[in-house]
């Protein structure tokens, strides 16, 4: 069983704490990716923009037919809003997400010709956009380099002893004075697999995380492997309790509640903990209402 190690106290045990998280995360989790389904920049903006409050596999499910029937800009523009409102009902606010895509739909067609644009300072103009929406676009769309905080990466990364900040603005940029920006987009996507997989918000599985010499918060979840492994879930379960020297583990289901506790959640939601303010406004901008609307 390891030692808990202490928080970094000093900017350089940080940064080198933070990359040696991203390194074992890297191993860990080697096919990470966005787990929204998108062909097209807008494709991925209209997704980021239903999965406030929503699971990403949920959205996935919607967004096929809804890809199919909006091809552009101007077809969101052009939506009949009872049409639109239907085909995303079940992603849920789907009056104010429907008011969204076509205000952005607007928006991209009178202030960019009908293409979505590429840098921050454009797309946190848009309507359904805040920084956090505008980072997954940017990160996976035009592969330009962002933190995306959702509440999976602010909780990790507090966890982690990494930053006391939980503004997402003031931890995003923490975390780019730590990382390479060619790590950045990565290690938002290896952070969020890690935290919908094994670092759960009520019970993270302490006793098989890969991280555990690396983190102050060892101990929050159970400890014991045997208690620890049926708390992991995904595909990649078998490779992450190997990679914990508890690979034998592997057969035992993984536990039922936490499966579907606080695992694959959408970009603007995470299953477990309270709403921090910076996500209550990200989530009230892609759904249109109030900041404090809803839970994240």
């Amino acid at each position: 069983m390891p030692r808990r190690p202490s928080a970094p106290a000093t900017p350089l045990a940080r940064t080198r704490r933070a990359r040696r998280i991203d390194g074992r995360l890297t191993e860990a989790f080697p096919a990470a990716r966005c787990e929204l389904d998108f062909s097209t920049p807008l494709e991925l903006a209209v997704a980021t923009i239903l999965s406030a409050q929503c699971t990403d596999a949920r959205v996935n499910m919607v967004t096929p037919a809804l890809f199919a029937r909006y091809r552009t800009a101007a077809d969101y523009a052009a939506a009949d809003r009872t049409e639109l409102e239907e085909m995303i009902r079940t992603t849920g606010f789907f009056r104010n997400k429907a008011t969204n895509l076509i205000g952005l739909g607007q928006a991209v067609v009178e202030r960019y010709d009908g293409r979505l644009p590429d840098t921050l300072a454009e797309l946190v103009t848009l309507p359904g956009f805040g920084r956090k929406t505008a980072n997954v676009v940017l990160g996976n769309a035009f592969s330009v380099p962002g933190i995306t905080v959702d509440t999976h990466v602010g909780r990790l990364v507090r966890r982690w002893g990494l930053t006391e900040e939980s503004d997402p603005v003031k931890v995003e940029m923490a975390l780019n004075g730590m990382l390479r920006p060619a790590e950045w987009t990565m290690f938002s996507h290896r952070t969020i697999y890690h935290g919908r997989r094994v670092c759960h918000a009520r019970k993270p599985a302490c006793g098989v995380c890969v991280l555990a010499d690396l983190c102050p918060s060892y101990g929050a979840g159970p400890t014991d492997p045997v208690l620890a492994a049926p708390l992991v879930t995904g595909a990649e379960r078998p490779h992450l309790l190997a990679m914990a020297g508890v690979g034998d583990l592997a057969g035992d289901p993984p536990a039922p509640a936490v499966a579907g506790a606080d695992i694959a959640e959408g970009i603007g939601a995470d299953g477990g903990g309270a709403p921090r303010a910076g996500d209550a406004v990200e989530v009230a901008a892609a759904v249109g209402g109030s900041a404090g609307t809803g839970s994240s």
